[in-house]
């Protein structure tokens, strides 16, 4: 990917995307209902598989991350491919989807916005049973999102989490602009106003502030989830790495923020 990447598999060294240090874990009392729900979801999914096994599931050529670092390196070596325009489009092929019909290992979590230019499985270059994606405007969090997320990591063993913001972000764009009118959007879109809002920069001004709220909006989201207690456990025993990044309309790349 860009300048700030580490080495790709099967190629020389590169410095790495995602390289970085992890955020500090905090707590909340919302993992409790998130818990329980999960144990009723974990019965009903139970041939999804309960680990997320680092060996490759038959059908599949190459064995599935089962680090944060291995999970990092492979989501690198997809975006590489997809801003050189050399994708691969892996893991579409009828012995895979056969696999896929009785269980899944998928090794990362990816948050992120709805916006139409930024699908995780292409601009990382992934395929069926690679990635758990959710998508929010913006990337705002609500307990679903908490829950999704949550079931990801503790049910199925996905060892990275992944919260993607974008350039020219249309869900920050309007906080941004809702914020300085002081007008009230319909429906259910204040809801996403309001938890964007406190990410807003206003040490800038124009289209500066909006890329630096995109940013700031991102490490606000990722501060979140590794505050959840028994992510943050997670995180402390170095199964589990949850990092900010953004995806750049104009060249095609994923970069860590710090």
């Amino acid at each position: 990917m860009n300048s700030h990447a580490t080495s790709h598999r099967g190629t020389g060294p590169e410095p790495h995307p995602f390289a970085g240090a992890r955020p500090t874990p905090g707590g909340t009392a919302r993992r409790t209902l998130l818990r329980t729900a999960l144990t009723g979801a974990a019965a009903l999914g139970a041939g999804l598989g309960a680990t997320g096994a680092a060996t490759a599931a038959p059908g599949t050529v190459e064995p599935r991350p089962g680090t944060p670092d291995e999970a990092l390196r492979e989501l690198a070596a997809g975006n590489r491919r997809w801003r050189t325009y050399r994708e691969r489009h892996p893991h579409e092929n009828p012995a895979v989807r056969r696999t896929l019909a009785t269980s899944q290992h998928p090794f990362a979590v990816v948050l992120g916005c709805i916006d139409s230019r930024v699908p995780p499985e292409l601009v990382f270059d992934q395929g069926l049973g690679d990635l758990m994606t959710v998508r929010t405007a913006g990337e705002v969090l609500d307990e679903a999102v908490l829950g999704s997320v949550a079931y990801g990591v503790l049910e199925l063993g996905i060892p990275l989490v992944v919260v993607l913001g974008h350039q020219s972000c249309g869900a920050v764009r309007a906080a941004v602009a809702a914020e300085q009118s002081g007008e009230h959007l319909p429906a259910h879109m204040q809801y996403l106003v309001d938890q964007i809002r406190p990410a807003i920069d206003h040490g800038q001004e124009a289209d500066a502030r909006i890329d630096a709220t995109v940013s700031a909006h991102v490490r606000l989201v990722r501060s979140r989830l590794a505050a959840e207690p028994e992510l943050a456990a997670r995180i402390a025993t170095g199964k589990l790495a949850i990092v900010g990044a953004r995806y750049e309309l104009t060249t095609q790349a994923v970069n860590r923020l710090a």
